[in-house]
């Protein structure tokens, strides 16, 4: 995802084996679908790394100084696709997760409304 224009992923690694089971799906991404991955997304920058007796695995590294990696052991090529178009269109930033499910500047003295309630 762009942040103010500037796309936040700057490098994505693929990594995978040549000779492992594991990496069946990421060798079938690699030469069915990383060629139009790249055209699609020219700022980023892809590099395939083999790691051999490893499971597969996609390293993003953002320009946070952030970096994320998905294992994608026994994983289709779609899926595959899918977790790097997710990479590629996330901000880098860790997630926070939220104390309550609201989030107001004047919380209400009596409690949140909720749909139990008895009179």
């Amino acid at each position: 995802m762009a942040l103010r224009g500037v796309w936040q992923l700057q490098k994505l690694i693929v990594s995978y084996c040549d000779w492992g089971g594991s990496s069946r799906g990421i060798r079938a991404f690699m030469e069915s679908q990383l060629p139009t991955f790249k055209e699609k997304s020219p700022q980023l920058e892809v590099v395939t790394e083999l790691i051999r007796g490893q499971h597969p695995h996609l390293k993003g590294f953002y320009k946070n100084k952030n970096e994320r990696v998905i294992c994608v052991k026994n994983m289709t090529p779609e899926d595959i696709l899918l977790h790097a178009t997710r990479l590629r269109n996330a901000l880098g930033r860790k997630v926070v997760k939220l104390k309550t499910r609201h989030v107001t500047k004047h919380p209400s003295v009596q409690g949140t409304w909720t749909t139990d309630v008895k009179f």
